[in-house]
C-alpha cells in the first residue's frame, strides 16, 4: 500500500489538517467531501488512486479533524483559499481536484480563484441547479446523530444510497456545526462566482439514481460550461454519495480522464 501520513498547513489565523497518501508522488490530486462531512470518508478511495502512481491530498474542511480556523461570515472563496495553500505548499505543481457535492463547490471557486493551481476539476456528483425540497429535508434528518437510527437510514435511502447499496457507513463522521457554516458560506457566494470553475477542464462524473441530478439535467454543466471542456460520465447504479456506493468505477473514470489530460 501506498505510504500515509499527516500535515499541518498554517497560514494567518488558520490550519488545515491534511491527509496525504503516496507523498513522492509527482501528480497531485486533491479529495474535497461533500457537506458536513469529513476527509476520512475518502479513506479508501485515496488508497485506490495512489496505487497507480498519484499523491492524494485530502485536506480537512474547517472545523473537522485538526482543521481550526474562523467559522462565521465566511464565503466559498475561503474554503476555496484554504485548499489553494494546500496545494501550495504541499502537493507538486497543479493539481487534479476532485469534489463530492458540496465539495465540488468549492473545488469549482478554487478553479476560479486560483486557475495556477488546478489542472482539472471532477465533479463528483454536483447537483442540478434546482433540488426538491424533500432531498434538503432528507439530508437535515440524516445528518443529525440524535435522530432515531432507521429514521436517518430511511433518509439516507431516500436521497443518497441507491436500492441496495449499503447506507451504514454514512452513519458516522457528520459535524452539524462545521456543515452550517458550510451552507452559510455557500449562501453568501453569487453562483456565477463558481459555476464555471475558471477555464479547468471538467469531467463531470453523475451517478445514474441521483436525485439531486434528474436525468434531464445530464447535459446542463456541459452546456454552460462548453461541450470542449466538459466530458459525463455516468456511474451506474449510484445515487448521490456515489464514492461509498461504486468505488471502483469512480476511481477508474478519473484515472482515464486524468491521463488524457496528463
Amino acid at each position: 500500500m501506498p505510504p500515509r501520513r499527516r500535515v499541518s498547513v498554517r497560514y494567518e489565523a488558520i490550519r488545515i489538517d491534511v491527509i496525504e497518501d503516496n507523498p513522492t508522488a509527482p501528480l497531485t490530486l486533491v479529495l474535497l467531501p461533500s457537506a458536513s462531512r469529513d476527509s476520512e470518508d475518502f479513506d479508501d478511495i485515496a488508497q485506490r488512486f495512489a496505487a497507480p502512481g498519484l499523491r492524494v491530498l485530502r485536506p480537512q474542511p474547517r472545523g473537522m479533524g485538526a482543521s481550526t480556523g474562523p467559522m462565521a461570515d465566511l464565503s466559498l472563496h475561503d474554503y476555496a483559499r484554504d485548499v489553494a495553500m494546500v496545494i501550495e505548499r504541499v502537493g507538486s505543481g497543479p493539481a487534479f481536484v476532485l469534489g463530492h457535492a458540496f465539495g465540488q463547490w468549492v473545488a469549482r471557486c478554487l478553479a476560479a480563484d486560483h486557475p495556477r493551481r488546478v489542472r482539472g476539476v471532477v465533479l463528483a456528483a454536483a447537483a442540478a441547479r434546482s433540488i426538491e425540497p424533500s432531498l434538503r429535508a432528507a439530508l437535515t434528518v440524516a445528518s443529525d446523530p440524535t435522530r432515531p437510527r432507521a429514521m436517518r437510514l430511511e433518509a439516507l435511502r431516500q436521497a443518497f444510497f441507491a436500492p441496495g447499496n449499503d447506507p451504514t457507513s454514512w452513519l458516522h463522521n457528520w459535524h452539524p456545526a462545521a456543515g452550517r457554516s458550510q451552507r452559510e458560506a455557500g449562501a453568501a457566494t453569487p453562483i456565477e462566482d463558481w459555476w464555471g470553475a475558471g477555464a479547468a477542464p471538467v469531467l463531470d462524473l453523475q451517478a445514474e439514481l441521483d436525485p439531486w441530478r434528474p436525468a434531464a439535467t445530464r447535459e446542463d454543466i456541459r452546456h454552460d460550461l462548453g461541450a470542449d471542456r466538459v466530458k459525463v460520465v455516468l456511474i451506474d447504479h449510484a445515487s448521490h454519495a456515489l464514492i461509498p456506493e461504486q468505488p471502483d468505477l469512480v476511481v477508474r473514470a478519473v484515472i482515464e480522464w486524468i491521463r488524457t489530460l496528463s
